[in-house]
């Protein structure tokens, strides 16, 4: 059996609604289950229960978030206690002249303010005690309430503007993989267009699977890490064109696994790195790549040597993108991931574990 249940943003109303419900349906009982209370009673207790929800709601919808929410906190609490003491005069005038005492209950009450004034007790008095207690427990409470209200809408927004965050930070990281690369690579595929004609195609391919990837895919916030793990290949087999036999590349991804969600571009700004500054086209270099599953963890490596070009310069963007992808972890998996990036002379060493349950 489904069972369907209310939405974020009707519960409240819900609440209220069930909250009032059951102080309307209280007077009613204790008419009902012998009690010598009356229908006249009821009118006076509806009366009040009526007032005490214009205080309430009057300093929910409008002193709170005009006054206290503004910062004009003395006005608040004066504007506060002008309304507590304008309903109280407005219920007396009510009590008196809309609902006044039938000729029985005037005659109880005149017997109990005398047997009060022998007692030097004053019943006038426990009445306002008790109105005004009320209606500031009421008012109270329900600045508390909007108080948690903001709060809470303040944490959504905040989470709100997190998401356009990442979603920004993903469109920029995208862009990260520098457009150098596309260049190039066409240019390496129409070379190879005339020495081997099937490699060429095989190539166009997998660029295109590479470009819908980043258009499009990687646009519906978490993706399958079976289909990061073919974009970083689809990636890597189109900078191997670049390359010579020289350098020492070994790449290791598991081919069997069992498929998790995760946020996609997270590994290859890393790789990118490494072809960027760990080939050499005379001396031996090397790049080692691995990505591997267990225990409910994602544990990439990359590894590289150091390679300096002479159009190496300090305005060189590579760092951007790692520092991209430090921010993006922080905030998609916070505490949830190690990030260990070693550099000497000759090698740029990064270790990422990501939990993923």
């Amino acid at each position: 059996m489904n069972l369907t249940f209310p939405s974020v943003k009707k519960l409240p109303l819900i609440l209220h609604t069930m909250a009032w419900a059951i102080l309307f349906i209280i007077p009613i009982y204790l008419i009902t289950s012998g009690s010598d209370r009356d229908a006249f009673f009821l009118i006076r207790v509806y009366s009040r229960t009526i007032v005490y929800a214009l205080i309430f709601y009057l300093n929910y919808f409008w002193l709170v978030p005009r006054f206290f929410f503004s910062g004009k906190k003395k006005s608040y609490f004066l504007s506060a206690a002008l309304l507590i003491l304008i309903t109280f005069f407005a219920l007396e005038g009510a009590n008196k002249y809309i609902f006044p005492e039938r000729p029985e209950e005037k005659r109880i009450s005149d017997e109990f303010r005398k047997l009060a004034k022998e007692n030097k007790f004053k019943p006038n008095n426990f009445y306002i005690y008790d109105y005004l207690m009320t209606s500031f427990l009421i008012t109270g409470f329900s600045l508390g309430l909007r108080f948690s209200d903001k709060l809470i809408q303040n944490e959504k927004q905040r989470k709100e503007l997190e998401k356009e965050r990442l979603h920004s930070e993903l469109a920029f990281l995208k862009n990260q993989i520098s457009p150098h690369f596309f260049f190039n690579t066409l240019n390496n595929i129409y070379s190879l267009i005339e020495i081997n004609t099937a490699d060429a195609q095989k190539s166009i391919l997998k660029l295109s699977k590479l470009m819908r990837y980043l258009i499009y895919e990687s646009e519906h916030g978490n993706t399958q890490l079976s289909r990061e793990i073919d974009f970083m290949n689809n990636y890597i087999d189109l900078m191997k064109l670049r390359i010579n036999n020289k350098v020492d590349l070994k790449i290791s991804f598991p081919e069997k696994f069992t498929d998790v969600s995760i946020s996609p571009l997270l590994f290859v700004p890393f790789i990118e790195n490494a072809f960027k500054h760990g080939v050499s086209y005379r001396d031996p270099s090397f790049i080692h790549v691995s990505l591997e599953i267990k225990d409910h963890e994602i544990v990439f490596a990359c590894n590289n040597s150091i390679v300096r070009h002479k159009d190496d310069s300090p305005s060189d963007d590579s760092g951007i993108g790692l520092e991209n992808v430090k921010k993006r972890l922080q905030l998609l998996y916070p505490q949830k991931h190690l990030l260990l990036i070693n550099q000497t002379n000759q090698s740029f060493n990064v270790l990422l574990k990501i939990e993923t349950a």
